[in-house]
């Protein structure tokens, strides 16, 4: 098989395992009695759904393509040829309270290059779809990021990270605001990515991700004309790396701002 073809058949099979993982994790979604809350470090949420629903995708990879591997947040794993990378459930804190600004995040790596990216929102009814080389979209209608080239009419998404000081995020926000922007955090970085791929904002950038965060959004985003730094560098599938995503327009102030540097 060529990868064009093998490429071809997980595209298609992961958009039908996306709706059904999202509809698994809305099943648990808003019954905060039953989601057996626990914290596995500070500010780092887990619920019984994040579990389940990646024991479900595992399973159906295991039946559909039995020679790949599967990385988790949840249950781990490692680089590999074939390498699927999953979060169950991105934006945990904000599924376990209730707000609907969270994912499902899929992506799939081949020889270390993210190929193929799905990012689901269910409680929102959004899914972002993208293939390397063959465009992005947004239920189904094509996507692309802003055209934006002034950083005082732009809105950039921080993430904030545990892995990182304080000072060091609350640095980069006060230098963007006295250039102007605006800055904002919904505590999924995965759907912080996806905003930034389709115009809501003009960038996602955090100083440091994991990959199973960005695995996905990295594809989709460069499909819809985002500028990236070289995220997958070093053992960026098991150790993560900063992320920088960002309209062409505004990415090299943003880089300068952050001190994440453009590819």
């Amino acid at each position: 098989m060529t990868d064009n073809a093998m490429l071809s058949a997980r595209y298609h099979a992961a958009h039908g395992m996306a709706l059904k993982l999202g509809e698994t994790a809305l099943s648990y979604f808003g019954r905060t009695d039953a989601l057996e809350i626990s914290m596995k470090g500070f500010q780092d949420w887990l619920t019984i759904a994040d579990g389940t629903v990646e024991r479900e995708f595992r399973a159906m990879i295991a039946e559909a393509f039995p020679g790949d591997a599967v990385m988790g947040e949840e249950q781990g794993g490692g680089a590999s040829e074939r390498l699927w990378i999953i979060d169950p459930i991105d934006g945990t804190s904000n599924f376990a309270r209730g707000d609907r600004q969270w994912c499902v995040s899929i992506g799939f790596v081949l020889n270390g290059r993210p190929e193929l990216g799905l990012i689901h929102a269910p409680a929102l009814g959004e899914m972002w779809l993208a293939r390397r080389g063959g465009g992005a979209t947004l239920n189904g209608l094509p996507i692309r990021c802003s055209t934006n080239t002034d950083l005082r009419r732009s809105t950039i998404e921080c993430g904030w990270s545990t892995r990182r000081p304080t000072e060091e995020y609350l640095g980069i926000v006060t230098r963007l605001f006295a250039e102007g922007s605006s800055v904002k955090r919904s505590a999924s970085g995965a759907l912080g990515v996806a905003h930034a791929a389709n115009g809501r904002t003009d960038g996602y950038i955090e100083t440091h991700i994991n990959s199973w965060d960005v695995a996905a959004g990295l594809v989709i985003a460069g499909e819809a004309g985002c500028r990236i730094n070289a995220f997958c560098s070093g053992n960026w599938i098991t150790e993560g790396n900063p992320i920088l995503v960002a309209a062409p327009g505004i990415a090299e102030i943003v880089s300068r701002e952050s001190g994440i540097a453009l590819a």
